[in-house]
């Protein structure tokens, strides 16, 4: 009996291993495709989800490198500004225009100008019998001592449409802003002959002691419009005039949609009035020196008092697009814009 029972619980044991074998199958291709839309469905709103963080990601970044390129570009003007002993408002830089670089070139505006003192560190042998070039060696060491040169400085801004400057989208090109500078040598304490107070060329380091070519060794603070520069020299190859240092890309390019205020300058810089006449303002026209078409760079300037505001907008859109998206209170944070003034701490005659 025991021996039937065992053998029947064999056979039904097998008999279901055996159907268990036969019923098993894999997914039908209608389940691959449920599976595959279902997939699809969920997957492709992530991905938008995805694509949408980065490209917002990509957006501020632009925003915060555009407003360090300006805070940058703003702070180092007002570094080279506190120097400045003469500062040029629209009246002065319209008088010497001609003798400033590129005054031909329509797309160069020159928009800050000013003279000041530049030092010049360890240049000045403390006796005759040792040469500039002689100071950096560590037998001189302590014998020269720093002097400062007289120097014209330029900020323009640029309007031209050259390749290099017009990423990542080509024209229309953001606006630019570069600095020209044009200084005096430094001149030779022990010079006996008064036609020639430089050192020799021999006797200095390149580019330390003599003049810039178009520097006009006639020019003097007493007449700040006459004999600015040497114009006849501005065109020569070792000249500072022709090799201009950008400081900053993607100043804005397109024409402000704003109401520009026709007081700004006269605010910011406290009524200025005119020195020879105490009960009349100085015009916006003449405080204010700007490019009318974009507004993007400017500077506010009382010459009789040695002080400059200047301003600067970005354009941040440009970096990420071909954009004529002008300036407007709804997409201001595109265009991030800084201001500093300053008062220079040189003076005419010192």
């Amino acid at each position: 009996m025991k021996t039937l029972l065992r053998l029947l619980l064999k056979t039904q044991y097998q008999q279901n291993r055996c159907g268990q074998a036969q019923t098993e199958k894999g997914m039908t291709l209608v389940e691959l495709l449920v599976g595959a839309i279902m997939a699809f469905l969920i997957i492709t709103p992530m991905l938008a989800f995805v694509v949408d963080m980065l490209n917002t990601d990509r957006r501020e970044q632009v925003k915060s490198n555009t407003e360090q390129d300006i805070q940058a570009a703003v702070d180092f003007i007002a570094q080279d500004l506190s120097q400045a002993i003469y500062i040029y408002d629209s009246d002065g830089i319209k008088a010497i225009k001609t003798q400033l670089p590129d005054a031909t070139v329509n797309t160069r505006i020159p928009i800050l100008v000013f003279w000041k003192r530049q030092q010049i560190k360890n240049a000045v042998p403390v006796n005759s019998s040792i040469k500039p070039n002689q100071c950096e060696t560590t037998a001189n060491a302590g014998k020269c001592n720093d002097t400062y040169v007289l120097s014209l400085v330029a900020y323009y801004q640029f309007k031209d449409n050259d390749s290099t400057w017009c990423q990542p989208s080509g024209n229309p090109c953001p606006t630019r802003i570069a600095r020209y500078t044009i200084r005096d040598g430094v001149r030779n304490p022990y010079a006996t002959d008064p036609t020639n107070p430089y050192y020799n060329v021999t006797d200095t380091n390149p580019d330390t002691q003599q003049p810039d070519p178009a520097f006009n060794r006639k020019f003097g603070l007493t007449e700040p419009t006459k004999d600015v520069t040497d114009a006849t020299q501005l065109g020569n190859a070792k000249s500072g005039a022709k090799k201009p240092e950008v400081l900053v890309n993607y100043i804005d390019h397109n024409t402000p949609v704003q109401t520009l205020s026709f007081t700004e300058c006269q605010t910011a810089l406290g009524n200025p009035t005119d020195p020879k006449n105490s009960t009349k303002k100085i015009d916006e026209g003449t405080l204010k020196v700007t490019d009318p078409a974009t507004n993007s760079f400017y500077a506010c300037v009382d010459t009789d008092k040695n002080i400059a505001r200047v301003t600067i907008r970005g354009n941040s859109l440009r970096r990420l697009q071909n954009s004529n998206v002008p300036s407007s209170t709804e997409n201001s944070a595109f265009f991030p814009t800084a201001s500093v003034q300053v008062q220079g701490l040189g003076a005419r005659g010192k």
